[in-house]
This record gives structure tokens, sequence and C-alpha cells, in this order.
């Protein structure tokens, strides 16, 4: 078990020093074991975090998303959280004034981040296999980039499979409706 986690630090600091060293426009972190982002990480990285525009934090064990994440790498134009614990986002995800993409499926989302809905930039919302049931239709129908949500394997409300068709001019990407017996 510690060997692990000693290998998990490893590659963390590795990509990081990877990412300064190379002043690179993205960050990887996917599967390295994360439960929270590392603190120590926001000194290391100061002098780059306007240049990072895409962040890969994809199968960790985060439960969260900080405040101080998002408003410290607040140039992002790319953001990956799949596959992680996390079922809601911080108001200062609406700091992320140039976000084109978010991905944040296979996590615990109970309500759609609605948050997002004020994010003028947004092209892409993955949110598949969550537990949404509720979605602000109506918003994301006035989310001007928008262009793809995916919301396949959440157990959607009728009334959302209803309202959402005739309302939206982007691509809806859900699962068919389990019929009832």
């Amino acid at each position: 078990m510690e060997k692990k986690m000693g290998e998990a630090v490893a590659r963390v600091a590795r990509k990081v020093n990877e990412t300064v060293e190379n002043r690179a426009d993205s960050l990887d972190l996917a599967d390295c074991k994360l439960m929270t982002f590392p603190i120590a990480l926001y000194k290391v990285m100061r002098h780059v975090t306007e240049g990072i525009h895409l962040i890969t934090l994809a199968n960790n064990e985060l439960k969260s998303v900080t405040s101080k994440f998002l408003t410290t790498f607040n140039q992002l134009r790319e953001l990956n959280l799949e596959g992680n614990y996390i079922h809601r986002l911080p108001e200062e995800v609406q700091t992320l004034l140039h976000l084109r993409v978010i991905n944040l499926s296979r996590n615990k989302f109970q309500h759609f981040p609605e948050q997002l809905t004020s994010l003028k930039a947004l092209e892409t919302i993955n949110l598949e296999e969550n537990e949404i049931v509720e979605v602000p239709v109506e918003k994301l129908a006035s989310m001007e980039a928008l262009q793809s949500v995916n919301l396949k394997s959440n157990p959607l409300s009728e009334e959302v499979r209803v309202i959402a068709r005739p309302l939206i001019k982007f691509d809806l990407l859900i699962s068919p409706a389990i019929a009832h017996v």
C-alpha cells in the first residue's frame, strides 16, 4: 500500500514538473489516486497557471473541486473531472469565462450543476452516468455557444425528455426511456 502511494506521489510530481519546465498548456493528473488537488501544487505552478488551458483529473478519488482550484486556473478552456466522486460544483465555476468543454461523467451529481449555464463560452457538457433527474432545459436553450450536452445513463424525468427536444438547438444525448411495467 505504501509503495503504491509513493508511486502515485512520484507520478504527480513528475507530471507537474513536466508541465512547469515545458511551460505546457495542459496538466494531466489522471489516474493519480488524488483525493484532493494537492495544495503544494499552487505554489509550484504559480508562474504557469495563466497558461494552463486543459486540466485532466479523471479517474481519481476527488469528492469536490475547491474554489481555490477554480480561481487559480481561471484561464481553463477544458476541464476533465470524469470518474470521480464529485456531487456539486462551487459557485466559483462561474469564473471560468473561457471554459469550452467540461467532462463530469461518471461522478455523483444528483442535480444538474446550474452554474454551468452562466458560462457563455461553454460548448460541451458531459454529465453521462450520474444520477440527474431534472435539467434546466430553458437555461441550457439560451446558451449561445452550447453544441452538445451528454446526459446518457441518467434517470431523467419524463418531463425533461418531452420538453427538451423542441426547445434546444444543440445535440442532447440521452439514453432511451425505460418502459415501466
